[in-house]
């Protein structure tokens, strides 16, 4: 497995943090800093810290001649996603907004994932409910199906090892092929943004090219201290670990709500996919992650820029659409039953999504 780097931003399924292609030291922001300190929780975690396992597909559809995945609508390509998962929920969301619909089709699992701390029994995400969608058209149960189909042997590779089998989502698959694309969501996004653009129906560019260098400057931070901040503070394994990712992820949301406080989005004035991948942590906090994974410091709610950015971007009908409190309250609280073992999902908190925002627009 070699990673691939597009644009300077991490491999988010890795944990490893990549300079290539980062803006230089005279195009740098405050916003787009990371601390030394921040660095160095990443590059050295403590013992007893959550590292995310690798995504290890990383193919390509492409706009040339005879490429294996080659730009096509009409359905071909079909998006396994979960509306719990914030990284699948960016690919929804992108979709969406760039009005891919007709182009890409989308099957969606199940909230609830079952046997998590089983390395036999795992199976991943599971099918049942269309909820509007793609019926799954192999008539599999399981995502590890899909994952096997595309290369078989897959689950072998973990379980053999005593290891639980990674079957993450978002998955882009291709239908002729029977072949996963991709399962790594930065790198969906940007297909869906780039090469997918003669099948885009709605106008937008997620990735500007002037904005090209605050995006990946932005997405440095915002990747690993606030998207899988809060992961590190909710799965780690000692107070030492959880101390350092708590205090991290408390200082990078402290840093949003101070460029947010200047501008209406997070990367400048127009709306970007860095929007999109910080959004999609900061609706699940006040459901989820304050709780659940113990990050209760402050609320999103009692940030003044933070909640108001929340609201907007959530005011979008695209966004707005992909949204749904249910499936991701579901997933965390009766999923992860080393964390919560009742089953039990809270019955709040009120989010107030439709106050209205003051952010101009």
């Amino acid at each position: 497995y070699q990673r691939r780097v597009h644009g300077g931003f991490f491999n988010e399924g890795s944990f490893e943090m990549l300079n290539i292609g980062l803006p230089t030291a005279a195009e740098v922001t405050p916003a787009m800093q990371m601390s030394d300190a921040a660095r160095l929780s990443i590059a050295a975690p403590k013992a007893g810290a959550f590292v995310r396992s690798a995504t290890l597909f990383h193919n390509k559809v492409e706009a040339l001649p005879h490429a294996e995945f080659p730009v096509e609508g009409g359905g071909r390509y079909l998006l396994y996603a979960s509306y719990a998962c914030p990284w699948a929920n960016r690919c929804l969301a992108t979709r969406a907004l760039l009005g891919l619909k007709q182009a890409v089709r989308v099957c969606i699992v199940e909230p609830v994932v079952r046997n998590m701390s089983s390395v036999t029994e795992y199976r991943g995400w599971s099918f049942g409910r269309d909820f509007g969608e793609t019926p799954e058209p192999h008539g599999f149960a399981f995502l590890g199906d899909v994952y096997e189909l595309s290369a078989p042997g897959f689950r072998a590779s973990y379980v053999d090892h005593d290891k639980r089998p990674y079957y993450s989502v978002p998955v882009l698959f291709d239908t002729k092929t029977d072949k996963i694309v991709s399962n790594e969501s930065a790198e969906i996004v940007r297909m869906f943004n780039d090469v997918f653009r003669p099948l885009h129906t709605r106008p937008g560019d997620l990735y500007p090219e002037e904005l090209r260098a605050a995006i990946d400057g932005v997405n440095e931070w915002v990747y690993p201290l606030i998207n899988d901040g809060v992961y590190r503070c909710g799965f780690a394994s000692t107070q030492e670990a959880y101390q350092d990712a708590f205090e991290s992820l408390f200082n990078a949301l402290d840093r949003a709500d101070a460029v947010l406080a200047t501008q209406r989005y997070i990367a400048g004035a127009r709306f970007t996919e860095a929007d999109l991948r910080l959004f999609m942590t900061l609706i699940r906090f006040d459901p989820v992650y304050v709780g659940h994974f113990k990050c209760n410091k402050k609320r999103i709610v009692d940030y003044p820029h933070l909640s108001g950015y929340v609201r907007d971007i959530y005011s979008m009908p695209e966004i707005r659409e992909t949204i749904h409190i249910d499936h991701i309250k579901e997933h965390y609280y009766r999923s992860h039953t080393q964390l919560n073992p009742t089953g039990i999902v809270p019955a709040g908190p009120e989010l107030h999504l439709d106050l209205p925002h003051h952010r101009g627009g």
